[in-house]
């Protein structure tokens, strides 16, 4: 028997409707949508076209805007090189944030060595920048301002319309990691002021393997310098041939992930609450992280005192699949540079877990989930006694006082 899986921040599992979408291209229409000469190309190109048009559909963009890539990391490499690269005539300077994801920040570092200016803005306690932080960020030799749209450690939620309407109002570009929040909040880059976003398939019941970068054609016109050559693929901002099954299931995920978001965001945040306050209303020294009500409907991300996270992570290994942090930095020793840059204790930095529930986990068994972890914590904490001082949150309600309209949601 399988662990029930609540770590859906690292991954999610493949829609078996996505994974019917995309079969016929595998065998059938399996041509190179380059291949325009013949109807197997015609019809891989046919595809594509079509998740195209759903991946935009999702964040109200054009089908034009739309470039694919292998993931969100190669996407935020693309927009952040690109714009640096193309624009460093105007100016040398990035903003960001301390908690953005290691693909933006690491890619960031990279070009601090090469000459550009940095700089990485703090958060408050919950997570959140200050967007008029970033205005006084902003130089006459600014160039890009690159925040996510929500954490993948503690779920907040950044004010992105604010942020947008500076970085149109001074204009500069800004870029979007929307990796965690495609699909599963609302979105819209005219709306919100995004010039590029970052997102990827399998944040969003999709395939491994295919990702996405908007990039704006006008009002601004964002140009890049490419950073992959070779055939003139996709605009020639990313050369290469396409992955037309996994486009085709991209495009599947974002249909199904704009009909059903309304029902999924309820029922998460439901199931969420559960979770929360079947853990705090047993437990004391509990410490919820992020923002209590500005995060992903999935995320809850708990500190524990008195224990060490290895230890409850070892415990709970057989029954559940959680994770300690982002599945980026998982073979990082160090602590986690989000919880540290929100002001977490070093000591309970060690001792988190990061829950991200999905859309086929069901009541039953975030109920067991909770009442399981409560069991291995007590567990912990009587192998570690004495005791130091306890870090105290209140537990959340769920929306219907039995908790079960958080139930699975059927589908045909």
């Amino acid at each position: 028997m399988h662990p029930i899986y609540l770590d859906h921040h690292a991954t999610t599992p493949l829609d078996p409707n996505v994974l019917e979408a995309m079969l016929p291209y595998f065998t059938q229409k399996f041509g190179n949508a380059a291949s325009r000469t013949h109807v197997y190309g015609s019809d891989a190109e046919e595809g594509v076209e079509w998740g195209r048009s759903q991946v935009a559909f999702l964040i109200h963009a054009q089908a034009r805007d739309i470039i694919f890539s292998s993931g969100a990391t190669e996407s935020d490499n693309i927009a952040i090189k690109g714009v640096a690269e193309f624009y460093q005539e105007k100016g040398n300077h990035i903003i960001t944030t301390r908690t953005e994801h290691r693909a933006v920040l690491d890619t960031c570092h990279s070009l601090e060595k090469r000459g550009y200016l940095v700089t990485y803005l703090p958060v408050d306690p919950t997570g959140l920048v200050d967007p008029e932080e970033v205005r006084k960020a902003i130089t006459s030799k600014t160039i890009l301002i690159t925040i996510m749209f929500a954490n993948h450690e503690i779920g907040t939620l950044h004010d992105i319309p604010a942020i947008g309407k500076i970085a149109k109002e001074t204009g500069v570009f800004f870029h979007c990691d929307a990796t965690q929040g495609v699909g599963k909040e609302p979105l819209d880059v005219e709306a919100m002021g995004i010039d590029l976003l970052s997102m990827s398939a399998h944040k969003l019941y999709g395939p491994k393997g295919i990702g996405a970068l908007y990039v704006r054609r006008k009002n601004p016109r964002v140009r890049l310098t490419p950073i992959i050559h070779g055939g003139g693929h996709e605009r020639s901002i990313r050369s290469g041939t396409l992955n037309v099954p996994a486009i085709v299931g991209f495009g599947k995920a974002s249909e199904i992930a704009q009909a059903e978001m309304d029902t999924d965001r309820q029922r998460l945040r439901c199931l969420r609450s559960v979770l929360q306050g079947r853990i705090l209303t047993r437990l004391d020294g509990v410490r919820l992280n992020g923002h209590p009500g500005l995060r992903l409907a999935g995320n809850l991300n708990l500190s524990f005192s008195d224990i060490k996270g290895e230890a409850l992570l070892t415990n709970l290994r057989e029954d559940l699949a959680i994770s300690s942090g982002s599945a980026c930095t998982s073979a990082v020793p160090e602590p986690s540079y989000v919880l540290k840059a929100i002001g977490v204790p070093l000591e309970l930095i060690h001792a988190t877990i990061r829950i991200g529930l999905g859309r086929f986990n069901t009541h039953e068994e975030i109920e067991w989930a909770g009442d399981r972890i409560v069991d291995a914590v007590q567990h912990l904490r009587s192998k570690s006694l004495p005791r130091g001082p306890r870090h105290q949150t209140q537990p959340a309600r769920c929306d219907s006082p039995s908790g079960r309209n958080c139930g699975p949601r059927m589908r045909d």
